[in-house]
């Protein structure tokens, strides 16, 4: 986790011509750098710089990263297989939890998609006015946080924002857009946003992941009965990546327009 987040740092410490070579406004592309979530949609843009790459398999992707700095690849990459591990084990946890077989989806999991999102949020001047990312919720299955400092916030069921407690060293999970509808909305998708200080800039490393690609997601059959009718609509990854590119998900989530009318 150290060499990740040394990694991380020396990209972030490149000179802003070295970074932009990987500028781009299109979410499809798998790997970018920015500010925004989408540029030519959204109406706030974020204080915050990021490069994401897709990481999963590691073999397919990791030629596309960054070669400067020279430790990259190596030092992310090794994070990005250990995170890969990790999330597997944490995903036949929470199907037992639901009274799934822990091998439920196995080879959809084992397929799925990887996605390293690595942020930096420099100290800001004035930060009552701004945020580093706004609220929204992540579209896959699970999002495994590793993080410089506090500066996470999640809302709770009474709606308000709630610090999450900055603990060295240790992995922030949530729950994503993908787990809601899984388990026919037993388990909420996390509401967060990123708050940033005028002293300390923060880093941190999202791995989000989700099924592959193309593979629709829908309430696991075993959860839905009579008394529990199916509550939510397929999606893919590619969809949700299809909305982002024509939403401002400031107005709104991805997983609320799946929503099944009640009766």
């Amino acid at each position: 986790m150290e060499d990740a987040m040394e990694a991380a740092i020396e990209f972030f410490n490149l000179p802003n011509e070295e970074k932009m070579l990987w500028f781009s406004d299109d979410v499809h592309k798998p790997i970018r750098y920015g500010t925004s979530l989408n540029h030519a949609i959204d109406q706030v843009y974020c204080w915050r710089d990021f490069i994401k790459h897709y990481s999963h398999p590691l073999s397919d992707w990791i030629h596309l990263w960054p070669s400067n700095p020279p430790s990259y690849r190596e030092k992310m990459g090794n994070y990005a297989k250990a995170i890969q591990v990790l999330q597997k084990q944490l995903m036949e946890v929470l199907f037992e939890s639901l009274g799934l077989n822990p091998s439920y989806l196995e080879e959809e999991i084992k397929q799925g998609v990887q996605l390293l999102a690595v942020n930096c949020y420099p100290a800001c001047p004035e930060p009552g006015l701004t945020l580093g990312i706004p609220p929204h919720s992540d579209f896959g299955s699970l999002t495994i946080l590793l993080q410089s400092r506090r500066g996470l916030e999640f809302k709770d069921k009474s709606n308000n924002w709630v610090r999450v407690p900055f603990v060295e060293g240790a992995l922030v999970v949530q729950l994503g857009d993908q787990m809601e509808v899984l388990s026919n909305g037993l388990c909420k998708s996390v509401i967060h946003r990123a708050i940033v200080n005028e002293k300390e800039k923060r880093l941190s490393i999202a791995s989000l992941h989700s099924f592959p690609m193309d593979t629709k997601v829908g309430p696991a059959p075993n959860l839905v009965d009579e008394e529990n009718p199916k509550s939510y609509s397929e999606f893919s990854f590619k969809e949700f990546l299809d909305f982002i590119s024509n939403n401002d998900i400031s107005k709104g989530r991805f997983v609320d327009t799946l929503k099944v009318p009640k009766p």
